[in-house]
């Protein structure tokens, strides 16, 4: 049986960056992806603003969702490695706590595979 405390940390090792903001849009978690990602050593990024790691061009939007408490979700492409990134208000008792930037990569061969109505297929 898992120990309490060892869930508490379930993100930190995943291979996805995870980033969460607090409601006045404090980054107040990273997990070792996003760190990694953000070349972040020393925790330096957290006590600060989440718009401090986001391009010029995605400020607009960013601050749009978090205004809006809207989730959204997209993907994004390097050279080498296709990325899902899934943005979404988070709550504790129906009360707004903040925003969750996750960042997942992709096989660029992933499977789909269609559900529900459609039985179940794979491609």
């Amino acid at each position: 049986m898992q120990k309490k405390k060892d869930l508490v940390n379930w993100a930190k090792e995943i291979d996805a960056s995870l980033i969460v903001i607090d409601k006045n849009n404090i980054i107040i978690e990273m997990n070792d992806k996003a760190k990694e990602i953000f070349n972040e050593k020393k925790n330096k990024l957290i006590g600060d603003k989440v718009f401090k790691c986001h391009p010029p061009f995605a400020l607009k939007r960013i601050k749009a969702l978090i205004k809006k408490r809207e989730p959204d979700v997209y993907t994004t492409q390097t050279k080498t490695q296709k990325t899902l990134v899934y943005h979404t208000p988070w709550y504790i008792n129906g009360k707004y706590m903040g925003f969750i930037e996750l960042e997942v990569p992709i096989r660029r061969d992933m499977r789909n595979i269609l559900r529900g109505d459609f039985g179940y297929k794979e491609y």
